[in-house]
C-alpha cells in the first residue's frame, strides 16, 4: 500500500543484462555473495515476472479485491503457481491456503455526521467528499453524539515522556487527532525525523480504543499523511475489512476529515489550527474538550468471509536448521471493484501490488529449480488484505507455520515500478539490524548504491508487511528501487515517482502496459536472493539492534 518511488540519493552505477553479456558476466564475477548453482543471470527472467503482472492485473481479477472473486482468484493462481514449482505447502490441512478469517463493513451512503461548533453553528459532513468512516465494531448501525476532546498527536509514550491523554476523560468520547508525531531531530526523542509506529494512523485508532474512545476523527492534510484525500476516499470509501474474532477494543466511528472542517471547528473554539498543530508538538501539550459534539449514525453492510494467505516451502537441507526460516512475502490483493465510480471502476494494482506477486513467485522458482538448497528452509508467503491494514500478514505473525523465533528474516517485496534498471536499492529497515552489513556488501558486490530514505517522516517502514512481522519480533524490511535508472538522469526518476503518486496510486489507471520493463524488477529479485541464501546459511541469528523497538518481541519470542 505505501506509496511509491521514495526520493533517494544515488550511490553507484549498474547495468543488467538476462541474457549472456559482458554486462552480465560482469554481473556474475563476484563470489561473494552469489554461490553460481543457486543464482545464474539465465535463471532470472523477467518476461516470468512480466507474464505474472498481465494476469494478475487483468480486468478478469476485478482489481483483486479482499474476499472478492478476483481476490479468490489471484491466491488460486499463486497457489498453482507455487504446486507448479514442487514446493510444499504450509497452510492449512496441506494445502497453501491458511485461512484468514475476516469481516467485511461497508459505510452505506445514508449515513449521517453532523458537527457542532462552539458557536453553535452546524456543519453536516458529505460521506466521501468532506469525511470517510468505518464502525470498527461491525455492527449494522451504531450512533455517537457526545463532545470532541482535542488530543494533539493522540499518542501515550513513556519513553519519550509523553502523553497527550494526561488529565484528560475520555471515555466515550469523540477525539479529534492528528496523524504522524511531534516534530524532532533529536535521535533521542521519537527517533528523531524518522516516523515511529505512533505517528501512524493505525496506532492512533488503537490508542484511543484502549482509551475508551467512541470515535477518533483524523485530521487529513496530504503533508502530515503522505497522500492526498483522493487516496483516503478510495481507501476508505468501499469497504473495508477486520479481523474477526479478536478481543482488541473498537471504535464506533474511525474517520478522517477534509482539513478545512478541522480548522472551522477550532476556530469556532477560539483555537487557530495551525497554531494548534504547533502547540501539539511541544512538551507539556495538555488537550482539551472542545465545546463542540459530533453527531454521527453509520448504517453498515457487514459480511463475514474467509479470505487466504498462500504459503509455500521449500525445506532446508540442514537436519539440525530446517526447522529454521527465511520468509519471502508480497501482498496480492488491492481494492477491487468501486461500484459508484463511472468509467474505469477496476483498481487494477499492476504496480502496487502484482510486481511484488511477480517477483515473489520468480524468486520461488529460482529457488526450486536450485540443485543446490540452502540449510535453513525458505518459505514464500503471498498475504491477503494489505491494503485493509496489513491484516493478512498480521494473521500469519500470529499464526505462522514456523514460530516466530525461528525465522531469522523477512523479505518483503511492495510495488517495485517496471521502469528500466535501477542503479540503487531501498532497504529502509534494513540498518536496523546484525544484518545489515551482508546487506551493504550484496549491495557493492551489484554496485548498487543503497539509500536513505529522503522523507523519514512518511514512515514507510510502517506501511507494509514486514511490519507484521517486525511487530512479533522477526526481523524484517522491503527491498525496492530508487529514482536514479541506467540511461537516466535522476530528473527523470523523480518525474516518474511523482506521475505515479499523484496520477496512479490507488487509482484506476495503475495499469499493466506493455511498454513496461521488467528487467529492474528482476535485478531486485537477484538482490533478495542473495540475502536470502546468506541469511539462510549463515551460522548466526539475525536481530535487531540493541534498543531497537522490535528487540523485545524478538526477546520474548524467543522465550
Amino acid at each position: 500500500m505505501r506509496n511509491l518511488f521514495l526520493p533517494l540519493a544515488l550511490v553507484g552505477a549498474l547495468t543488467c543484462g538476462f541474457a549472456q553479456s559482458a554486462d552480465s558476466a560482469k554481473l556474475t564475477s563476484s563470489k561473494k555473495a552469489f554461490p553460481p548453482d543457486v543464482i545464474l543471470e539465465s535463471r532470472l527472467n523477467p518476461e516470468a515476472i512480466r507474464a505474472h503482472v498481465r494476469f494478475l492485473a487483468s480486468d478478469l481479477l476485478e482489481g483483486r479485491g479482499t474476499g472478492q472473486r478476483g481476490g479468490d482468484i489471484a491466491a488460486e493462481y499463486i497457489s498453482t503457481m507455487f504446486a507448479s514449482y514442487g514446493l510444499k505447502p504450509r497452510g492449512d490441512n496441506g494445502t497453501y491456503m491458511q485461512k484468514v478469517p475476516m469481516v467485511g463493513v461497508t459505510t452505506k451512503p445514508e449515513s449521517t455526521f453532523t458537527l457542532t461548533t462552539a458557536k453553535g453553528n452546524t456543519i453536516n459532513l458529505k460521506f466521501r467528499d468532506d469525511i470517510v468512516a468505518l464502525n470498527e465494531t461491525a455492527t449494522p448501525s451504531v450512533d455517537v453524539d457526545t463532545p470532541i476532546v482535542w488530543v494533539g498527536y493522540g499518542i501515550t509514550a513513556p519513553e519519550y515522556n509523553w502523553d497527550d491523554y494526561k488529565g484528560l476523560d475520555v471515555k466515550g468520547k469523540v477525539l479529534l487527532m492528528l496523524v504522524n508525531e511531534p516534530p524532532s531531530n533529536d535521535k533521542r526523542f521519537f527517533n528523531g525525523p524518522a516516523l515511529t509506529y505512533y505517528g501512524r494512523w493505525t496506532y492512533k485508532y488503537e490508542q484511543a480504543a484502549r482509551m475508551g474512545a467512541a470515535a477518533v476523527i483524523l485530521v487529513h492534510q496530504s503533508g502530515m499523511a503522505s497522500y492526498g484525500w483522493d487516496v483516503v476516499r478510495n481507501s476508505w470509501g468501499g469497504e473495508h475489512s477486520y479481523l474477526r474474532n479478536t478481543n482488541a477494543p473498537k471504535l464506533k466511528v474511525a474517520s478522517w476529515v477534509q482539513n478545512e472542517y478541522a480548522r472551522k471547528l477550532l476556530a469556532d473554539s477560539g483555537m487557530d489550527l495551525q497554531r494548534a498543530i504547533e502547540e501539539a508538538g511541544k512538551p507539556g501539550f495538555k488537550g482539551q474538550e472542545l465545546k463542540a459534539t459530533f453527531k454521527a449514525h453509520l448504517e453498515s453492510a457487514v459480511r463475514p468471509f474467509d479470505s487466504n494467505n498462500v504459503i509455500a516451502e521449500l525445506q532446508g537441507s540442514d537436519a539440525k536448521l530446517k526447522d529454521q526460516a527465511v520468509v519471502y512475502s508480497a501482498h496480492y490483493d488491492h481494492l477491487g471493484i468501486d461500484p459508484g465510480k463511472s468509467g474505469d471502476n477496476i483498481y487494477n494494482g499492476a504496480v502496487d501490488n502484482a510486481t511484488g506477486c511477480g517477483i515473489l513467485m520468480e524468486i520461488a522458482r529460482v529457488f526450486a529449480e536450485s540443485p543446490t538448497k540452502p540449510k535453513r528452509s525458505i518459505v514464500f508467503a503471498a498475504v491477503t488484505a494489505e491494503e485493509q491494514g496489513l491484516l493478512g500478514s498480521e494473521f500469519l505473525g500470529q499464526h505462522s507455520p514456523i514460530s516466530p523465533k525461528n525465522i531469522m528474516l523477512d523479505l518483503n517485496y511492495d510495488a517495485l515500478p517496471p521502469i528500466g534498471i535501477p542503479e540503487e536499492v531501498s532497504v529502509g529497515g534494513s540498518e536496523r539490524t546484525t544484518f545489515y552489513p551482508f546487506v551493504q556488501q550484496t549491495a557493492r558486490d551489484m554496485r548498487l548504491g543503497i539509500i536513505p530514505d529522503a522523507h523519514p517522516g512518511a514512515g514507510h517502514y510502517y506501511r507494509s508487511d514486514h511490519f507484521s512481522f517486525a511487530r512479533v519480533g522477526v526481523p524484517g524490511f522491503s527491498i525496492n528501487e530508487g529514482q536514479k535508472f541506467t540511461g537516466h538522469d535522476r530528473s527523470w526518476g523523480e518525474t516518474q515517482a511523482k506521475d505515479y503518486n499523484e496520477n496512479h496510486y490507488h487509482q484506476p489507471s495503475d495499469d499493466y502496459r506493455p511498454e513496461m520493463d521488467f528487467r529492474g524488477d528482476a535485478l531486485m529479485a537477484k538482490f533478495g536472493i542473495a540475502l536470502g541464501w546468506k541469511a539462510a546459511t549463515q551460522p548466526e541469528k539475525i536481530e535487531w539492534l540493541a534498543g531497537d523497538e522490535f528487540e523485545k518481541p524478538r526477546k520474548a519470542s524467543e522465550k
